[in-house]
């Protein structure tokens, strides 16, 4: 394992997850109220093993950077790490990184470096998912494959989200398509069964088969671009994952994925002694709740639930709920400090406290870290408006965002 260099792509700007990354990157979005989505695969590659981490950012990447260089402190003694590699200007290019292959190709002076490795595992840093590494690590050397890319079956329905593959009998990839719309297109990579064969954005390559596909063109985008050129010039295999897995890409997969964790037995085992989930360590006092009504709510340390009721909803760390509140189908996602007037009801300057306040009515919705929702609110849609933009809040997909830091005075409906 120590030949295997991972690369986690920090995402471009994230525009279908606005307003969410609208002062933050994708990867860096908070995810089950105490995690961020990068979290997901650098939790994946320590657990299997792979401890030489390279996070590619660019758009917003404040937080993410702070929260990796907090987070991930590796024992230097075992030679693992978790490095932030930022767009910067060189001698030979100026520009930005253009897609998620340019950004690779961008790097490659970095990649050059490490000594040692031999392959180099591409991972999205905005997906939702628990995988062992290992096993497809296995196939990748026991087929003598150039290039791996692991793929999960998905309805031909869903085809136009991904890009999907067709592979021979001996699981070599012989045709790619990427998010094809044209059902003719799509007919052609559906099986009997009516399921595509999907790409996860998880990419084992061998480091110098990488670097010749890099160097020997300017394709900018791994899907659209590369991984056809790499399908007609190396030998490409396919690895079946059939586990949970989401690529968070829109409001509503995030709003989606978040909610399935509150189920009793999520796809995600958050309490797995196994397969932990690595995130800052902030050494927080246990959630508190007074006299509160629960039904599949997760609670997350530092928060603060006063006689409230609250279903199928996530809390996240330091949220403070007021009395009298009726919250459902809601992700809160919390704040980033306390208030030092949290215990005297006042936010100060004239403004609610921060949290949500007493007696809202909250359902369906996202409330963005250090929100202010003065008391009274009403955030329902009850209008099932799909689109819209407000001051201090969206509505994507008919779910309510408020934004990070926004102030929504009381009596407010939306």
């Amino acid at each position: 394992m120590k030949d295997i260099l991972s690369v986690i792509l920090g995402g471009g700007r994230g525009t279908r997850l606005f307003p969410l990354t609208k002062q933050r990157s994708k990867p860096a979005v908070p995810i089950a109220g105490k995690y961020r989505l990068v979290d997901i695969p650098i939790s994946n590659c320590l657990n299997s093993g792979l401890n030489k981490v390279f996070v590619l950012t660019q758009f917003n990447s404040e937080s993410l950077n702070k929260h990796i260089s907090r987070s991930y402190q590796l024992d230097p003694f075992f030679g693992g790490y978790v490095e932030i590699i930022a767009a910067e200007q060189t001698l030979s290019r100026a520009d930005w990184f253009q897609g998620t292959a340019d950004a690779v190709r961008q790097s490659l002076r970095h990649l050059r470096q490490e000594a040692g490795v031999q392959h180099v595992l591409v991972l999205s840093g905005d997906h939702l998912y628990t995988m062992d590494f290992r096993p497809m690590l296995l196939a990748h050397r026991r087929s003598e494959a150039d290039v791996t890319l692991c793929c999960q079956p998905v309805p031909s329905s869903e085809a136009w989200r991904f890009g999907v593959l067709r592979a021979d009998a001996q699981g070599r990839a012989v045709g790619f398509a990427e998010k094809p719309k044209e059902p003719d297109v799509v007919r052609q990579f559906t099986d009997t069964g009516g399921r595509c064969l999907a790409s996860m954005g998880i990419y084992l390559f061998k480091r110098q088969v990488l670097i010749d596909l890099l160097t020997q063109g300017n394709e900018t985008d791994f899907g659209r671009e590369l991984l056809p050129k790499a399908i007609s010039r190396v030998k490409v295999m396919v690895h079946r994952y059939d586990g949970y897995w989401e690529d968070i890409g829109t409001i509503k997969t995030f709003y989606e994925a978040n909610l399935v964790m509150t189920q009793p037995f999520p796809p995600i085992n958050l309490f797995s002694q196994d397969w932990p989930i690595f995130t800052h360590v902030r050494y927080l006092s246990p959630a508190t709740v007074r006299e509160a009504q629960l039904t599949n709510t997760v609670l997350v340390e530092g928060c603060r639930v006063d006689h409230a009721r609250i279903s199928r909803s996530i809390i996240g760390v330091r949220g403070v709920v007021g009395s009298g509140c009726d919250i459902a189908d809601t992700i809160f996602l919390g704040a980033d400090y306390y208030e030092p007037s949290v215990e005297q009801g006042i936010g100060g300057s004239g403004v609610p406290p921060m949290g949500i306040g007493h007696n809202c009515v909250i359902h369906g919705a996202i409330i963005d870290k250090n929100a202010r929702i003065g008391a009274g609110c009403r955030i329902v849609n009850e209008a099932k408006v799909a689109t819209a933009d407000g001051p201090d809040y969206a509505i994507r997909d008919g779910i309510v965002v408020v934004e990070k830091n926004a102030i929504i005075q009381p009596g407010t409906v939306i």
